[in-house]
C-alpha cells in the first residue's frame, strides 16, 4: 500500500488538473468574442474605405447626366423637359425659327437679284447716254432708295419756265421707259425739282406748280410708252432739295432736274427724294 501522502498528492494533482481544465475553458471564451469584434471592425473599415474612395470620372459622368436630365435642353436621342408647355410649344418655336430663317434667306435672295437688276439697267442707260451724247445730262446712281435716273431739264427735257417736253427728249424718255418696263414690278417715282429763283406766271404761280407739272408731263409720256399707270407716281418739290449751291449758274442748272427712281421693294410708299 502506498503511503497516504503519495495518495493525497495524486488526488490533489488530479483536482488541480480538473480545476485548471475547467478554468482554462472559461478563460478562452473572451478570445472568441475578441476575434468576432476584430472581424466586425475590419468589415466596418472596409465599408468605410469603399465609401470614401469615390471614382471621380464616374461621379462627373453621373453629375452631367443628372444636369442634362433636369435641364430644359433637348437630350440626344430623346425629347426634352420643357418648363412651360411641352412638345407642342417646342414644335411651334421650331416652326417659327425655321420660318424666320426662310424669310431671311428669301429676303437676302430678293435683295441680291434686285441689286443685279438695277446694276444691269444702269449699265444699259449709261451706254445709251454715251452713244447718243447725253452723258452730261444724265446721271444714274444706285442708292438705298433704288435706281435713280437724274435728268437735267435745261439740256434735255424743258425750256426755261416751261413744262412742255422738248422734241429731243422723246428718244431718251422712250429708252428709259423701255428699260424700266422690263421687269414690270418695281414702282416708279417721278420727281420734279427747280432752282430757288422764283417764278410767277399765270400758268405757274410758283416753282411748286412748275415742278409738279414737269413731273406729271414725264409720267404721261411714260404711260404712253406702255409703263403701267399703277406703278407711277408724280411729285414736285420746287427748289427745296438742291443737289448743288444755287449761288452759281452751273449750280442752279444742276438743281433744275427731273428724277426718275425705280424703287426697291417696299419703297413704293411715300415717294419723293430722301
Amino acid at each position: 500500500m502506498r503511503p497516504p501522502s503519495s495518495r493525497r498528492r495524486r488526488q490533489q494533482h488530479r483536482r488541480g488538473d480538473a480545476a485548471e481544465g475547467h478554468g482554462g475553458g472559461s478563460s478562452e471564451r473572451w478570445l472568441l468574442t475578441y476575434a468576432d469584434m476584430i472581424t466586425l471592425l475590419l468589415a466596418l473599415f472596409v465599408v468605410l474605405f469603399s465609401i470614401s474612395a469615390v471614382n471621380i470620372s464616374k461621379f462627373k459622368t453621373l453629375k452631367q447626366t443628372l444636369e442634362q436630365a433636369f435641364s430644359p435642353h433637348i437630350l440626344s436621342g430623346g425629347g426634352s423637359i420643357i418648363p412651360n408647355g411641352g412638345s407642342e410649344a417646342t414644335d411651334q418655336k421650331a416652326e417659327a425659327a425655321i420660318a424666320a430663317l426662310a424669310t431671311q434667306h428669301s429676303h437676302a435672295t430678293t435683295l441680291q437679284a434686285e441689286e443685279e437688276q438695277f446694276q444691269a439697267l444702269k449699265e444699259k442707260l449709261d451706254a445709251y447716254a454715251r452713244e447718243h451724247g447725253f452723258s452730261e445730262a444724265i446721271e444714274t446712281t444706285i442708292t438705298e432708295r433704288g435706281l435713280v435716273i437724274r435728268l437735267l431739264t435745261d439740256h434735255v427735257l424743258f425750256e426755261s419756265g416751261s413744262a412742255s417736253l422738248k422734241p429731243e427728249a422723246t428718244p431718251l424718255l422712250a429708252e428709259i421707259s423701255h428699260l424700266v418696263n422690263l421687269d414690270r414690278s418695281h414702282p416708279i417715282s417721278v420727281e420734279g425739282n427747280t432752282d430757288d429763283v422764283p417764278i410767277s406766271t399765270s400758268q405757274f404761280p410758283s416753282n411748286w406748280e412748275l415742278s409738279v407739272a414737269r413731273a406729271t408731263g414725264v409720267v404721261r409720256f411714260m404711260i404712253g410708252q406702255g409703263v403701267a399707270a399703277r406703278r407711277l407716281e408724280a411729285s414736285g418739290v420746287a427748289g427745296e432739295r438742291p443737289i448743288a449751291p444755287n449761288t452759281t449758274a452751273g449750280g442752279r442748272s444742276r438743281n433744275r432736274r427731273v428724277e426718275i427712281a425705280l424703287l426697291r421693294g417696299g419703297a413704293a410708299e411715300g415717294g419723293g427724294s430722301q
